[in-house]
């Protein structure tokens, strides 16, 4: 057993830091990928892009996984029309998107689907969720296409449930002719 010894005059200085300037935050973001095919099946375009996650769709994520709120079980893809386009914003809602149209039976270009896409989900890994399969839009005109949203809602020109998100191409504005299909993924990150 060994023993220490403290002269008078001597003094012990000990300090713990434990993290005190660390701190923790979830961003949430998310990428969509489309791709373009004529009606012979070759790819006419693709574009992998990113996404505006709206404040209603980070209110609706929190208010279910920490509060009481119900979970929102079906989610849907939709297209963003060229039309009276100016910008997506975090304030958009599926009432009022004033910045942008959907695709569909009222802004070109159309397509044949009687509602907006369904989205199928793989299980949650790394950080990340993706869609299982693309969603696929068979266009029935022509016109351009900015980007795509994903909502609660499968009504064409809907305006209830929750926009989630929405982006636009990377690369810029995609013309489509009738006869032409879009293929949409999407992958959630947090």
């Amino acid at each position: 057993m060994s023993a220490e010894k403290l002269n008078c005059n001597e003094t012990v200085d000990v300090s713990v830091n434990r993290g005190a300037s660390s701190s923790e935050s979830v961003d949430v973001s998310g990428i969509y990928t489309a791709v373009c095919r004529d009606v012979d099946g070759n790819v006419k375009w693709s574009d992998e892009y990113r996404n505006i996650v709206t404040t209603v769709g980070k209110n609706s994520l929190l208010d279910v996984y920490l509060g009481a709120s119900t979970q929102i079980t079906t989610w849907y893809l939709g297209l963003i029309s060229s039309t009276s386009y100016s910008a997506i914003a975090a304030a958009d809602t599926a009432a009022s998107h004033a910045g942008w149209k959907e695709a569909g039976p009222t802004f070109a270009p159309a397509y044949s689907e009687g509602f907006r896409q369904t989205a199928a989900w793989s299980a949650a890994a790394s950080g990340s969720k993706a869609t299982s399969s693309a969603a696929i839009f068979t266009m029935s005109s022509s016109g351009t296409v900015k980007g795509s949203f994903l909502i609660s809602n499968n009504a064409k020109d809907g305006t209830t449930g929750t926009l989630y998100s929405a982006g636009l191409f990377s690369a810029g504005d995609k013309t489509v002719t009738s006869g032409d299909t879009i293929s949409v993924s999407y992958t959630a990150t947090a």
